[in-house]
């Protein structure tokens, strides 16, 4: 799934392309992903691109007075065509969702691999008004978010640091990947209560949480879109590498798995050399 870093470089990649250009095209080929039917699709068209950002995990794309707001959900990507087929896009059961073309010939493909079909679009005046942005919590890269920011989240929260660090509602733009990254850095368990750390431990978990997103949108900065899922993995540590030697210590890495997903992490680094319970339903150690 896309994180922060990934759909911040994706941003970067789209400005750099789409700026002083005009939608001519806008045609979705998977119905089920657009949340919105009023403005329609088609009012994108004839209008300029103003502005293409991020909010959390979302990629927007200001053109007039609309935004296209997108969600890639764990199995979507935006593929860039220097220049477009000419025929329209039609709903069928492929992984396209929505082609836009553009004034210069160029434009961009949505996709969505797998069977989940997560993926969402919106047509909006405002991307607040898509009710996953209203509802995201503080940006961890935005210039305010400090540790005192971190400690009022995390105090609020009852859960493990694992969950709480992937609610879109506690922070914004944190998945699975960054979340184990973040959480190797900062030498903490998973299943360590977020409302419980010392003052050290929210001092430390902020840094390794800003330092790890920060370097991976370093790590993105200026590649095309097609190089930027190879670059994400290549620069983990600890996510999607159980049975390798940690980084850090040496040990091997060690994974949890559940029905739909899995998270990595060293226990000599986090847990103190204890084995967490590889079972959903286990005694989970803290």
């Amino acid at each position: 799934m896309p994180e922060l870093p990934e759909v911040q470089a994706l941003a970067d990649f789209l400005r750099d392309r789409c700026r002083g250009q005009s939608i001519l095209r806008a045609e979705v080929a998977a119905l089920s992903a657009l949340k919105t039917f009023d403005p329609p699709v088609d009012a994108l068209v004839g209008r300029p691109v103003a502005e293409v950002g991020r909010v959390g995990k979302y990629l927007t794309i200001g053109a007039g007075d609309l935004y296209l707001v997108m969600h890639l959900a764990r199995g979507g990507w935006v593929q860039w065509r220097e220049k477009v087929p000419p025929a329209r896009a039609k709903p069928g059961r492929g992984p396209l969702a929505l082609r836009v073309g553009l004034s210069g010939g160029a434009g961009f493909d949505v996709t969505e691999q797998g069977t989940e079909k997560r993926l969402a679009l919106w047509v909006v005046h405002d991307p607040a008004e898509v009710e996953g942005v209203a509802r995201l919590g503080p940006d961890p890269l935005s210039p305010g978010f400090t540790a005192e920011t971190l400690r009022q989240v995390l105090s609020r929260s009852s859960g493990p640091l694992k969950n709480v660090l992937t609610d879109q509602s506690a922070l914004a733009g944190v998945g699975n990947a960054y979340s184990d990254e973040a959480l190797h850095a900062a030498r903490l368990s998973p299943y360590k209560p977020a409302a419980k750390l010392s003052d050290e431990e929210y001092q430390r978990l902020h840094g390794a949480l800003v330092r790890v997103l920060a370097d991976a949108v370093r790590r993105s900065g200026g590649l095309a879109a097609s190089g930027l899922k190879s670059e994400k993995k290549s620069g983990l540590a600890v996510h999607g590498r159980a049975g390798q030697p940690c980084p850090v210590c040496g040990d091997t890495i060690r994974e949890v798995s559940f029905a739909t997903k899995s998270f990595q992490y060293c226990a000599t680094c986090q847990t103190g050399g204890k084995p967490l319970a590889d079972r959903r339903l286990s005694r989970l150690l803290k």
